[in-house]
């Protein structure tokens, strides 16, 4: 599987990573054993990059994910991980929810709360606390998660942790990871982030990273990896009570979503495929990154990565006024 540099690093990221959100137990448990069996297909189909976070499942996906790594070459893959969020135990008598509750979305029992922690004493202790649970290390690249509502600590304290830390070699590149693109392109034009992670703004329904976020990424030399490229659902099964960005999609959406989907059929391409091509047209993005929670989702999206895709589909989409009228060097028959 093709590999691409990140930004001025020498961190390399496959054209498809592997987001362990869902082997945190994200809406649904996953057994440990199939969580194993998820990151083992992964590997097979030849993906070397993975990402996680402490978020996901108050670290169960940082432990499931370190433990189906551990065996493997350490310089064979690049991991990722997240700043942010601390994980403090809680109280046993506080301790809530179990396999029928959820904590922040995961299905999980809530013996930690998660604390937003932006301050450069929390970037440190929250990577000393994730090789912990990874049981690795290192890490090869951190992000600032989600740090939408804590910009002035983000900027003052945590990027600059970051910066410290890629200088000691604890980690190998930094970045930031979000779901908008504001604050993203800030971050490429006024830091020397490496990469940014910019879920559900770069897809077929939602392509707006295209307008600052990519132009600054590309004019500086900095790596985008795109997630999000189903935008939560819709783009992989676009139906009646799919999920756009994690809430039931809007009328309208599913209506372009089956629009484009009757396009990409009609040229033979299954939707999730076009999906998952469409951010490489860009010459800022790296590589895409899809989360799975059975080892036949990461072989079906490594297999529509590779799919053949006609010309002819993107124009169809052009004329037909579902994508924007992109420039030649913004075109998703580049391929991966």
């Amino acid at each position: 599987m093709r590999r691409a540099r990140l930004g001025g690093s020498a961190v390399e990221v496959t054209a498809l990573s592997f987001g362990a959100a869902a082997i945190g137990n994200l809406f649904s448990a996953v057994e440990p054993e199939r969580a194993a069996a998820t990151v083992d297909a992964a590997w097979d189909a030849g993906i070397r990059s993975f990402d996680t976070a402490p978020h996901y499942g108050l670290g169960l996906s940082e432990r499931r994910l370190g433990e189906a790594l551990r065996h493997r070459p350490r310089d064979a893959y690049t991991l990722s991980t997240k700043v942010g969020r601390l994980l403090e135990p809680l109280p046993p008598a506080d301790r809530a929810a179990g396999p029928d509750g959820l904590s922040e979305g995961f299905a999980v029992r809530a013996t930690h709360r998660r604390r937003w922690d932006f301050s450069a004493a929390g970037v440190r202790r929250s990577i000393e606390e994730s090789l912990d649970r990874l049981g690795l290390d290192r890490v090869d690249i951190a992000y600032l998660h989600d740090p939408d509502d804590h910009a002035g600590a983000a900027f003052r304290e945590a990027y600059p942790e970051l910066e410290r830390l890629r200088a000691e070699g604890v980690v190998r590149a930094i970045g930031a990871g979000m779901n908008q693109t504001a604050m993203l392109t800030r971050f490429v034009r006024d830091t020397d982030v490496d990469v940014v992670l910019c879920a559900g703004r770069y897809t077929l329904l939602d392509p707006s990273a295209r307008t600052e976020l990519l132009p600054a990424a590309a004019a500086r030399g900095r790596s985008v990896v795109v997630g999000g490229v189903f935008n939560s659902g819709l783009l992989a099964d676009p139906r009646p009570g799919a999920t756009y960005d994690y809430a039931a999609a809007p009328p309208d959406l599913l209506d372009r979503a089956l629009r484009i989907e009757a396009v990409t059929r009609a040229h033979g391409v299954p939707l999730r495929a076009a999906a998952l091509r469409y951010p490489f047209g860009h010459p800022a993005v790296a590589g895409v990154l899809v989360g799975a929670r059975s080892p036949e989702e990461v072989r079906d999206a490594a297999a529509q990565l590779e799919r053949e895709i006609p010309d002819a589909l993107w124009t169809d989409l052009r004329d037909r006024g579902l994508l924007p009228a992109e420039a030649p060097e913004d075109d998703p028959r580049n391929g991966p």
